[in-house]
């Protein structure tokens, strides 16, 4: 078998690519970058210019996921790729301005684990970021009992969480951001 590659099949990335670490108090200004810009770049498709500015006041970095070790950082080839989470809190979604937060600890037996605060940066989108945060939080949150998964989804990544299993189970807007935003609760069994 020949080492070199063939022009008629080309290289498809490989998601070996994709490293991954627990995100550092000292990634915050550079994830705080990277939240900003999918934000801006990646809800253009589904929302209008309002409800982008407003889906900045309602999303965004929780640093209680970072505090907890619970947030992952991707990178490809050494670039910031994606970030996101879970948490074993009863938040579940917003950022650190999101009003109504609550960190009261969520019982594994009864509750579902929160995945949170999930971002790609937009010249790495269809790459496996998504999925590659999705199966670490799902990994960690089961070897802490959880049974379930819940997460919110913004519009753009319902058709991903809906690939990788989750379920809609009520579909809302939020106006705390001064404009309604449609999200999406699902909802999903781990292994």
């Amino acid at each position: 078998m020949s080492s070199t590659t063939d022009a008629r099949f080309p290289q498809r990335r490989d998601t070996a690519l994709l490293m991954h670490r627990v995100a550092e108090m000292g990634d915050l200004d550079a994830l705080r970058a990277l939240v900003a810009m999918s934000i801006a770049e990646l809800q253009n498709a589904y929302l209008n210019p309002e409800q982008v500015a407003a889906s900045r006041l309602l999303m965004g970095l929780d640093t209680q996921l970072v505090d907890d070790q619970t947030y992952f950082v991707i990178e490809i080839d050494g670039q910031l790729a994606g970030c996101g989470g879970w948490s074993r809190r009863a938040t579940l979604y917003g950022g650190d301005s999101t009003p109504g937060r609550s960190a009261a600890l969520l019982d594994p037996r009864a509750d579902p684990a929160r995945i949170r605060a999930m971002y790609t940066h937009p010249a790495h989108v269809r790459k496996g970021v998504g999925r590659r945060i999705l199966e670490l939080c799902e990994g960690a949150a089961s070897s802490e009992g959880f049974q379930r998964a819940e997460l919110v989804a913004t519009l753009s990544g319902e058709a991903l969480y809906a690939a990788c299993g989750y379920a809609a189970i009520e579909r809302f807007s939020d106006a705390r951001g001064g404009v309604a935003v449609p999200l999406v609760r699902m909802t999903k069994t781990l292994r």
